[in-house]
């Protein structure tokens, strides 16, 4: 068996830092951002049952969408288009309150829903499909290349290094890519590349070990270029970060009707050639499962390498609550994130994210659990209701989504080990234990 030989990372990477100097931001200029928000999210429920899979809320104050954005004002892209379907009302709610972009020195993003056109509504079967119905909108931009994102990853970039690189390397196709170890590789799109970052060979989730086998990456690949990544065989993900040029892209979505990027369109770009690989150092998750999603918040309250959040030059952008600063009352807290507008009387927090307005009662104890917060301290129709945990809880290992009302003396423990479980309101997903928003649990009870 050969492999591919590994790039020259570091001296490709000193080449672009040297043209970026030279050149500034003009490329990123011609630039216009397509975040694909579309997906109804399924292995993500019972948080996607009533919001699409880039509305759920992240990191105690954030949406999963912010994330792209953000990295693509960061990088002074700012023609954004977001494509959505499922449950959209949430999230063009939220984009609308959130980006005014002329705090952002000028642009514009726009939001591209499925509407009503000679023949009925038009919907979207796929990534590809999204783009293409959208596309004589799209065409008509005064831009060079297209860049595409998905609304529901999680990573800090410099959108901007990549651009460079496609137009430097003057590729059709260039695919962002990540090293990733042998648990992660079956679940995302893996490449071969050669010595000057030309993909050799592409196939979306590998589904047996010989196929995996051809996509291994030698050691010394990853040494080269100072990755960490998890213990030996490694390979080379799709990130499912896309820069096309213009031309190429309509071109293709013309050529090939199908669907999908990953099983479809890309596969077909990389036979025509000039596709190249733009390796990512850094951090980066998919957020596909609920497992994906606990960790991913998890690694927030930890010095690991998780994503970024207190980077100034580079923020995460979200909605302003206008909230006041958290306030916490005789309650131990490690390792933990306390949000805005939080009003704690707990004993213990332990390794957990607690969101906007989330209330927690005296004596309650929270352990590595993510707390999403609360679109309002009380049920806007009945006041009466407000959304908190009450005295004397002890939750662990669990997801409590918005608006939920939790009472006295509570117990979320999975005692019984479920690693699976669907009830009223209370959920199990690879024994993470889910209350499901606007849920209410009456005092005593237990789980």
């Amino acid at each position: 068996m050969t492999f591919a030989c590994p790039i020259d990372y570091m001296k490709v990477w000193g080449a672009l830092v040297v043209s970026i100097r030279k050149k500034g931001f003009s490329l990123t200029e011609r630039v216009a951002c397509v975040v694909l928000a579309g997906g109804q999210g399924t292995r993500l429920f019972p948080l996607t049952r009533s919001r699409c899979k880039p509305a759920v809320c992240f990191g105690g104050r954030y949406r999963l969408i912010d994330v792209p954005i953000s990295n693509s004002l960061n990088s002074n892209m700012k023609r954004v288009f977001v494509i959505s379907q499922y449950f959209s009302s949430g999230l063009n709610r939220h984009l609308q309150e959130t980006y005014h972009l002329d705090q952002f020195q000028g642009g514009s993003l726009v939001l591209l829903n499925p509407e009503m056109r000679p023949g009925g509504r038009v919907w979207y079967e796929g990534t590809a499909d999204a783009v293409r119905k959208n596309i004589d909108l799209l065409t008509k931009l005064p831009v060079d290349y297209f860049l595409i994102l998905s609304g529901d990853q999680l990573y800090n970039m410099d959108l901007a290094s990549m651009i460079l690189f496609a137009h430097e390397r003057d590729s059709d196709l260039t695919v962002g890519v990540i090293p990733v170890g042998h648990v992660e590789a079956p679940r995302l799109g893996l490449l071969n590349v050669d010595r000057e970052a030309n993909i050799l060979d592409f196939c979306e989730k590998p589904a047996n070990e010989e196929l995996l086998k051809r996509f291994e990456m030698p050691e010394h690949f990853l040494k080269r270029g100072d990755f960490l990544c998890s213990d030996p065989p490694w390979f080379l993900a799709s990130m499912g970060v896309y820069v096309f040029k213009k031309e190429a892209l309509i071109d293709l979505l013309a050529q090939d009707g199908r669907n999908d990027f990953g099983k479809h369109v890309i596969p077909s770009q990389l036979e025509r050639g000039r596709s190249t690989a733009f390796i990512h150092p850094g951090y980066w998750r998919d957020i596909g499962t609920i497992s994906s999603f606990y960790r991913a918040n998890l690694s927030l309250t930890a010095n690991s390498l998780g994503l970024n959040l207190y980077n100034e030059a580079f923020p995460i952008y979200t909605h302003n609550h206008y909230l006041p600063g958290a306030r916490i009352a005789k309650t131990e807290v490690r390792n933990s994130i306390i949000s805005d507008g939080a009003v704690v009387e707990a004993r213990r927090i332990t390794r957990s994210i607690i969101g906007v307005r989330n209330v927690i009662k005296e004596g309650a104890e929270i352990h590595d659990s993510v707390l999403l917060g609360n679109e309002y301290y009380s049920a806007p129709r009945d006041p009466s209701r407000c959304y908190t945990i009450g005295k004397d809880c002890h939750i662990e290992r669990a997801i409590i989504d918005e608006n939920v009302i939790i009472g006295n003396n509570v117990r979320l423990t999975n005692k019984d080990k479920h690693t699976h479980y669907d009830g009223d309101g209370v959920f199990v997903r690879e024994g993470i234990t889910i209350i499901a928003s606007g849920t209410t649990l009456p005092d005593n009870f237990s789980f």
